[in-house]
């Protein structure tokens, strides 16, 4: 099948298809005026050129692509090793981009899926994505894509998520049994979803369930800052009883704080977080957790991604549940 792009440069130049080909291989035999033309009306066009293309569309190229925030992450990690898993029974490869959490690079990652002809895309958005027409390019080519954790707010997409007004929720039950009164509760990025989801779970349970207990909330973007809010919740002359982290990167930082200051837990104070369960397995006591698993997420992903390749083409969203994993820390 001829590129439809490749096409449509060939008719606005009333050249042939073979020629715009060769012009863009920049082929001795084409004319530098000719070749500069192509150029740039290629360029204006968007053109992607493959040299695999022919190939790549009249075969399943059995290759999905994976776009996450990092790979230096756990959660991130254990997903894309449940989707590696899946893909490996299957015949299918990954090809694995990280966007940074920058809208630019991870326009600039799109762009390469397009150019590697994927079958399928599961997508985790960064936290200031508000362009989706990158995504949109994809679908133009029918690819689907599955979003995953950090996902638009759009309804006609498909969508895997953790359950997090869930986890939330749990995690502020379990403070509420252990008869706590003065809690500080860390949240992540106030700008994405998952970080408000989490919040108004969280803080709705202790006002509506606990409503003597007083609560302190703080947003912390990294692990650094969440040691610094720490630190200086820390050194109030009434310390809380209890530190909930939101994630396993703000939990880190808050334990670091904490064993700097060496202050024993649960003695001296208790912490909950929530985490995909690699992290709070690394301290002693084990921390107590809602568990929100990155290889369940991702195996639940694969699935909703084959059925789509066979041919259940419903938008909706799956939402994985959560469960509370008890550690000596609360």
């Amino acid at each position: 099948m001829t590129n439809p792009t490749l096409k449509k440069i060939a008719q606005t130049l009333g050249l042939s298809i073979s020629t715009v080909s060769r012009a863009l291989k920049q082929h001795p035999d084409i004319s530098a005026i000719t070749r500069n033309k192509v150029t740039e009306l290629a360029k204006s066009l968007d053109y992607e050129p493959n040299a695999n293309a022919v190939h790549l569309r009249t075969q399943n190229s059995k290759l999905f692509g994976v776009l996450v925030p990092t790979i230096s992450n756990y959660f991130y990690d254990s997903f894309i090793a449940s989707i590696e898993e899946e893909g490996r029974k299957t015949g299918y490869s990954v090809m694995i981009l990280q966007s940074g959490n920058d809208p630019v690079i991870e326009m600039d990652n799109l762009k390469l899926f397009r150019q590697n002809r994927i079958s399928g895309l599961f997508a985790c958005i960064t936290s200031k994505t508000t362009d989706l027409a990158g995504f949109g390019k994809l679908e133009e080519m029918d690819v689907p894509i599955i979003f995953f954790d950090i996902v638009p707010q759009a309804d006609t997409i498909n969508k895997v998520c953790l359950a997090d007004h869930l986890a939330g929720q749990m995690a502020a039950e379990a403070i509420i049994r252990r008869k706590k009164k003065y809690v500080y509760a860390l949240f992540g990025d106030q700008t994405m979803s998952i970080s408000k989801q989490r919040k108004k779970a969280f803080t709705e349970t202790i006002q509506k369930k606990a409503p003597t207990i007083s609560l302190q909330t703080d947003q912390a973007t990294s692990s650094e800052q969440a040691r610094e809010l720490t630190n200086k919740i820390l050194a109030k002359k009434k310390r809380p009883d209890t530190i909930f982290c939101m994630s396993d990167q703000i939990l880190i930082g808050v334990m670091k704080a904490l064993q700097q200051n060496h202050i024993g837990i649960p003695e001296q104070m208790a912490v909950i977080t929530i985490s995909n369960g690699f992290i709070p397995k690394l301290f002693h006591p084990d921390i107590t957790y809602v568990e929100t698993s990155g290889h369940k997420l991702g195996k639940l992903a694969f699935s909703r991604m084959m059925q789509w390749l066979e041919g259940d083409h419903e938008y909706g969203e799956i939402i994985l549940e959560s469960v509370l994993v008890e550690g000596g820390s609360l």
